[in-house]
């Protein structure tokens, strides 16, 4: 009982724990107890040890811990994978010569499948180009997205890799690259997550959590079948003439006479949520149109917008445009009809700001006032992650009545 009592406990904070890291600094929980715990663990306990090693050994300490921290975390490595990997091999290692016998020839191609999926799906998200942007590429990408006049606007220069900025890209300090429609750089992949390689992420999320769903059903199945021949009135759910303490060391009779199984399918069942969680994040994401680079930059136009330094005016249908920085983006429905800029002092931008658009400047003081130009619906947002030549009801090289009459 005591056994199964810790395991709970050690699985439970450990996900816990896995879920403050990631999702703790999401703008949607930015006032909850999860980003403050965030904060303590990744802010403020590291500077009390910080001023606590400044008056041990001068810092030497904490110097040390930083070198050994920017490469763990700022360098190319694969230590997660690797760790990500021997937890699926150990589990399935102790999990299936336990389960195999018991399960008939259907069930076992379904646990083949769920088994191959993930390792499938981690090598090509892995091996897979995310969407580096070079001299030789340039030009395809910055044809992909039309800037959207909130949150990119054309001209920007990366100083790093001295290239313009194509619309939805960013600068990846790890992979010291330009990522097209950058999403986020997944330490599980050592890799970015953005437009060559978000379809086998989402994928890879999927299967993971089909696995780890069907594992811990299918292991508790296993299991209930186990006890049911022990004690012939067993349940899953706990029979009313059983106390809370009884049924659960029933439980840990279970786990204990088969241990590898039942240590196994106990982990499944505790990680699926927080594999599903992440899995269900990410699709949001994809609904809302937006990748999680962009949704950081809303929160930061939110703020303004509360404060109320977010102005917009309209940009004119016939603009003229320089293709130089701005080149057309053909396979994209719809263009901006607005420019929103935030300043720094909450007055409208100056007239001899050199910025866009006619007419008068008007404070905008809600996000839902503003429109996403990159969110097509769930359907086209979807499509436009797994199909790179997805064009919205027409082919990228159509020509332009070819596309009209497409789209319309």
């Amino acid at each position: 009982m005591a056994t199964l009592k810790w395991a709970v406990v050690f699985v439970l904070c450990l996900s816990f724990m896995v879920f403050v890291t990631f999702f703790g600094r999401l703008p949607a929980l930015r006032r909850t107890p999860v980003a403050a715990l965030h904060r303590l663990i990744w802010i403020r306990l590291p500077a009390a040890l910080y001023a606590l090693d400044i008056r041990l050994s001068s810092g030497r300490l904490s110097r040390s811990l930083l070198r050994f921290g920017n490469c763990v975390m700022h360098d190319r490595h694969p230590t997660v994978v690797v760790f990500f990997l021997a937890i699926l091999m150990v589990a399935q290692y102790l999990y299936l010569p336990e389960a195999w016998p018991l399960i008939g020839w259907f069930t076992k191609l379904c646990v083949l499948a769920a088994v191959l999926m993930p390792y499938l799906f981690l090598f090509l998200a892995c091996s897979s180009d995310p969407g580096y942007i070079t001299h030789e590429n340039y030009a395809h990408h910055m044809s992909l997205y039309p800037y959207d006049y909130a949150l990119f606007h054309p001209g920007n220069i990366c100083r790093t890799c001295r290239l313009l900025k194509p619309a939805r890209s960013k600068h990846c300090s790890i992979c010291k690259r330009c990522i097209a429609r950058a999403d986020h750089h997944c330490v599980f992949i050592n890799s970015c997550v953005g437009y060559g390689n978000h379809h086998w992420f989402l994928l890879l999320l999927f299967s993971t959590a089909v696995l780890t769903t069907y594992g811990g059903l299918l292991g508790l199945s296993l299991l209930s079948s186990m006890m049911k021949d022990h004690y012939p009135d067993w349940s899953l759910w706990k029979p009313a003439y059983m106390t809370v303490n009884s049924y659960l060391a029933v439980w840990a009779w279970a786990i204990q006479r088969n241990v590898r199984l039942g240590a196994t399918t106990l982990l499944a069942l505790l990680t699926s949520p927080l594999v599903w969680g992440l899995l269900l994040y990410t699709l949001y994401q994809v609904y809302a149109g937006t990748t999680t680079n962009e949704s950081l930059k809303w929160s930061v136009l939110e703020e303004d917008m509360d404060d109320g330094y977010a102005f917009r005016r309209l940009l004119p249908a016939g603009r003229q445009r320089d293709g130089r920085i701005e080149p057309p983006c053909r396979r994209w429905p719809v263009e901006p009809a607005h420019i929103l800029v935030a300043t720094s002092d909450g007055n409208p931008p100056a007239g001899d700001a050199g910025l866009p658009g006619q007419g008068p400047w008007e404070r905008v003081r809600k996000l839902r006032h503003v429109e996403n130009l990159y969110d097509m619906g769930f359907r086209d947002n979807l499509l436009d992650s797994f199909i790179p030549s997805y064009a919205f009801g027409c082919r990228v090289d159509d020509p332009p009545s070819e596309r009209k009459r497409r789209l319309t």
